[in-house]
């Protein structure tokens, strides 16, 4: 099983892409989708469109798994990564995947034991997991592998909010 895991974002979307066979993980793919900060919102929202469906074209995952908003204090960022974020999920819906989501706490809880987990462990974790010699790069990429890997991990359990 091919499994897609997106952190998303309106500057920076990561994206992580994982096989799964039921017993162990293996890392494919990972980056990052870039949007200019000064591009007008729509014209960003349709780089992030665009690029999705160039990824869902490219890996044909299985499934796809997102990681869900947390609070922002800025009203107008938390809106704009909730458009991005819409329009990735958007994308996938497009594609016929099959889309799953999970909060922060979960994704840390599954990668590393520890809801509450400092970024920098949830990286390691990453690296250990996938026995990678380094950790993913942007840091957005390494948190979408560690969606992908949550979801991975939480496979057997579908009760999990699904599209």
């Amino acid at each position: 099983m091919i499994i897609l895991g997106i952190d998303p974002g309106i500057a920076i979307v990561g994206y992580g892409v994982i096989e799964y066979n039921g017993f162990s993980m293996k890392l494919i793919d990972y980056g990052a989708i870039y949007t200019p900060a000064k591009m007008w919102v729509p014209e960003r929202l349709d780089i992030l469109f665009e690029s999705m469906g160039k990824l869902m074209e490219r890996f044909t995952p299985d499934e796809v798994a997102f990681e869900e908003l947390f609070f922002y204090n800025n009203a107008k960022t938390a809106i704009d990564v909730a458009q991005a974020r819409g329009v990735c999920v958007m994308a996938a819906y497009r594609q016929n995947r099959k889309i799953f989501e999970y909060t922060p706490l979960q994704v840390k809880q599954a990668v590393t034991g520890y809801g509450r987990a400092e970024k920098r462990q949830v990286q390691l974790m990453v690296k250990t997991i996938l026995n990678l010699p380094d950790i993913p790069k942007p840091d957005d990429a390494a948190d979408a592998v560690a969606v992908a890997i949550c979801h991975a991990q939480t496979i057997n359990y579908r009760n999990t909010r699904k599209y």
